[in-house]
């Protein structure tokens, strides 16, 4: 297992091995007065956290808030479980949110029809969240944690029920999905793409939502799925750039094959994706049998049913 990461600033990255991979998703430690753990991934991956709050000489016990940049399995799932070894934390999460982590029935079905037969290993066991333990943030909200500020920005795109944190310690931001996912296997490219899972995809809102981040003018992203980038510049710059292409691979295949069945559709943009990406990679100099693209697929795959169901809705 990966040593817990130093980032300064009073922050430690623990990675947390989502599907058993490496740097795939993380929670961000900030150690302070009031210790806070920004993001669980599933249950899965609740084992690596704990075992990575073990290294940093940490009891669960000193935890006192816990936050979920959004509801989606792969970084709140395992919020419910983790709280049990918290008995004096309290989970932060959007008020859109909320709800679902009293009661994640639906979050489940919707995880089960876009997983399937994996959803178990992937995801069980899913804890509901006491309703006295859950805190709800509106935009522009702020938590004071000893030596820093979170504020806390609404920011849809990726979801309705997600926010972004700003940190004043590090002049960073916490941003889930909002703004990409970060594939730091591609070495020296700070390669960025948009994360346009399913169902409440929405790239204006995306580019909105961009846009609310870039005018903090911060210095560095926190990442979900993985990692930091300390250019948000071009972070920003490769939303932008991919945005529209992911969007124009699902429009041309649903001109195509306007009959087909969702499943059809999904299959032919996500081969449509994975060739674009293809592309442009091995043009960078990252060869087609890299290790990146075990983890390119897997999510450009959610990303052309997410492309399929905004197409439709619209």
């Amino acid at each position: 297992m990966t040593q817990p990461i130093d980032l300064g600033n009073d922050m430690t990255l623990i990675d947390l091995y989502d599907l058993g991979m490496p740097e795939r998703t993380g929670a961000y430690v900030l150690h302070s007065d009031e210790l806070t753990i920004v993001e669980t991934s599933a249950s899965p991956s609740v084992p690596y956290l704990l075992e990575g709050l073990k290294d940093l000489d940490i009891d669960p016990k000193d935890v006192k808030h816990i936050i979920v940049t959004h509801i989606h399995l792969d970084h709140a799932g395992g919020v419910g479980l983790f709280l049990k070894h918290c008995p004096n934390a309290k989970v932060y999460v959007h008020p859109k949110g909320k709800r679902h982590l009293t009661d994640p029935t639906k979050l489940i079905a919707g995880a089960k029809a876009v997983y399937g037969e994996q959803f178990d290993e992937l995801f069980d066991p899913i804890v509901p969240v006491p309703e006295d333990r859950l805190v709800d943030m509106d935009d522009g909200e702020t938590l004071n944690i000893g030596n820093r500020v979170l504020t806390f920005y609404d920011s849809p795109g990726h979801a309705k029920h997600h926010f972004s944190i700003h940190d004043s310690l590090s002049n960073g931001i916490f941003t889930g999905d909002t703004i990409g996912v970060h594939y730091p296997q591609a070495e020296g490219l700070n390669f960025v793409l948009p994360s346009t899972s399913p169902n409440q995809f929405d790239p204006d809102a995306m580019i909105q939502s961009l846009e609310k981040i870039e005018s903090l003018a911060v210095e560095q992203i926190y990442f979900g799925h993985y990692g930091r980038s300390r250019d948000p510049k071009h972070v920003y710059e490769q939303i932008r750039f991919w945005l529209p292409r992911f969007v124009e691979v699902g429009e041309k295949v649903v001109e195509k094959q306007p009959e087909a069945s969702f499943e059809i559709k999904t299959a032919s943009v996500a081969e449509g994706l994975q060739s674009l990406v293809t592309t442009h990679l091995v043009e960078q100099n990252i060869p087609s049998n890299h290790t990146v693209y075990k983890y390119l697929n897997l999510d450009l795959k959610v990303c052309a049913m997410g492309i399929v169901d905004y197409l439709a809705k619209k």
